[in-house]
């Protein structure tokens, strides 16, 4: 049976047929009913994926740093377009489907012959991950998004910088092209941002940041969809100007980082399961038949004599049994005073157990960690928009908000705390240090990794370890870090310290686990127990073993002392 057993991540429709992209590295072919009719994989996350102009190709943008061209129906490969040195997150056809376009981690957007897979030209310029491109001006330009916060205008013939929108250092996942001369950007701020020749417009369109932004010019109408968990339809006028037509909340199975219509009163999304929801922009109706929970784990963690684990599906289980469904995907397993925190894509917190509600934010929670302050256990969460949220058990041992930080203005990637401070990581790659006492007078060290910087960890002496996609080791004293190269080959998902042995495991989304000794200065311990990305680590019982969870479903047992013999 083919489906997806990870996330979709990237979706796109044509007349007859719906493609999608999944984070369990397949692309499927489906036909407008929801029947799966081919399948194909990439050798790591299929990002997104976009039909050529007239159906008859498909190009699908991935993590392996390629992008493929595919024949249809059977999905044939075509072309591998090679090069780029870090994840590709779009691909997208010139109007004459002769040339493919990529935007990459890497900061650059490429050009690519469809046929062949030749490289025509690389366009540089951005200063840091490029997310999104598109082909402007009839396929004589490129016009591209990224996280340095600027939009930039590319010839696609010559490959020259054309023109630069500085947003103010406000990064934008996605980018469309309106109406003549008229281009729509979605920011982290919430905004679409208007470009136009005669300057540009901002209207404050989302509480929480925008991930996808989808333009149809038959009806003029152009879809955003928001970390808010809200999706709206504004109406666009031949100059670009908006008027907000309709406006409908996502249900928690449905992913907003992918959207594409299928026919001016339907509308296709991604979702954490096993193919792709449908709302009728008429009815106001969903529709998720097909859509079933998939395997993947996100986070795993002893607590009371057992393992657990949590993942996409939102389900909560204590040694492979079920103990909850939570009904939304979660991002972190977390000890606190006696009780196992969880949370997620919804900026939910539960009690992983009993599956009390404890904590409703506003954009989806990523990690946390647990510390004491005047002697009273507190504990600290991270948002997708940079907040840390300080809570702490009251008399009746009802969870309280004790202060919102907001030491970033990113998504908070990772946190842990000694008994002195809160440290904190970004998806800009920038660290934190807040100090317990006052949480406030927090110091902020803006490229502290070289990539956006996926965990972080405390170390027995009350010092920090950090992982990054620039595939370093950071151990943090004093405010500084010593900088140490790993073994691995992709970046570096996530981090864990044995408390008793000292040792540092680090996990990437290649299925690797590198284990470090800091006091003989080596790496003693370098296995891959699984094809699937390592989604997050755990000291295990024995000292200097690791429990290591994958999206593949599985927790694996990494062994390093006594029980296995030094890489």
């Amino acid at each position: 049976m083919i489906q997806h057993l990870a996330p979709i991540s990237g979706i796109d429709a044509a007349p007859g047929h719906v493609a999608t992209a999944g984070y369990d590295n397949q692309l499927i072919l489906w036909d407008r009913h929801g029947r799966a009719l081919a399948s194909a994989r990439h050798d790591h996350l299929a990002n997104q994926c976009r039909f050529s102009p007239s159906g008859r190709l498909l190009v699908s943008a991935s993590s392996d740093y390629t992008a493929r061209v595919w024949a249809l129906p059977g999905l044939a490969p075509v072309a591998v377009l090679g090069g780029h040195r870090d994840d590709v997150e779009m691909a997208v056809f010139s109007p004459d489907e002769s040339r493919v376009a990529t935007a990459s981690r890497d900061c650059l957007v490429r050009i690519f012959d469809a046929a062949s897979g030749t490289l025509q030209a690389c366009l540089e310029g951005h200063q840091a991950d490029v997310i999104s491109v598109e082909w402007a001006a009839g396929g004589q330009e490129l016009v591209s998004s990224g996280d340095d916060g600027t939009i930039r205008r590319f010839s696609a013939g010559t490959g020259a910088l054309l023109a630069t929108t500085d947003l103010d250092g406000v990064e934008a996942d996605t980018v469309v092209c309106g109406p003549a001369g008229v281009m729509f950007v979605g920011t982290d701020r919430g905004e679409i941002v208007t470009l136009r020749e005669d300057g540009r417009h901002a209207t404050a369109a989302h509480a929480s940041g925008i991930k996808r932004l989808v333009y149809q010019a038959a009806s003029a109408t152009l879809l955003s969809a928001s970390y808010d968990r809200q999706v709206k339809l504004w109406r666009v006028a031949a100059d670009g100007a908006l008027a907000l037509r309709q406006a409908f909340t996502a249900p928690p199975a449905v992913w907003l980082r992918c959207a594409a219509f299928a026919d001016p009163a339907s509308i296709l999304f991604g979702t954490f399961g096993s193919s792709f929801a449908r709302y009728r922009c008429d009815s106001g109706q969903w529709c998720l038949d097909g859509v079933a929970d998939t395997p993947g784990i996100n986070a795993v963690r002893p607590f009371g004599g057992a393992v657990y684990t949590v993942g996409d599906a939102g389900v909560v289980r204590r040694g492979g049994q079920v103990v909850q469904r939570l009904g939304s995907l979660c991002n972190f397993l977390l000890e606190y005073d006696g009780r196992l925190l969880t949370g997620g894509h919804l900026g939910q917190l539960f009690d992983a157990v009993s599956g009390a509600l404890l904590y409703q934010h506003h954009s989806p929670l990523n990690c946390g960690a647990a510390f004491l302050r005047d002697g009273s256990p507190h504990v600290v969460i991270g948002s997708y928009t940079g907040e840390c949220i300080v809570l702490r058990h009251d008399g009746a041992g009802v969870l309280r908000t004790v202060a919102v930080l907001r030491p970033h203005d990113n998504a908070v990637k990772g946190i842990a705390a000694s008994a002195r401070e809160i440290f904190t990581v970004c998806a800009t790659g920038a660290a934190a240090f807040i100090p317990i006492s006052s949480l406030a007078g927090t110091r902020v060290l803006q490229g502290a990794h070289e990539r956006i910087s996926n965990g972080a960890a405390l170390l027995p002496d009350g010092g920090f370890a950090s992982i990054s996609r620039d595939r370093k080791l950071r151990l943090w004293r004093d405010g500084a870090a010593r900088v140490i190269a790993t073994p691995h080959s992709h970046s570096i998902k996530c981090v864990a310290v044995c408390p008793r042995s000292g040792l540092i495991a680090t996990g990437s989304y290649s299925g690797m686990v590198a284990v470090y000794d800091e006091a003989a200065a080596r790496w003693v311990r370098i296995v891959r127990p699984t094809q699937a990305g390592i989604s997050s680590l755990a000291a295990a019982r024995e000292p200097g073993s690791f429990l290591a969870s994958a999206y593949d479903g599985k927790v694996h047992l990494v062994e390093t002392l006594a029980q296995a013999q030094p890489a």
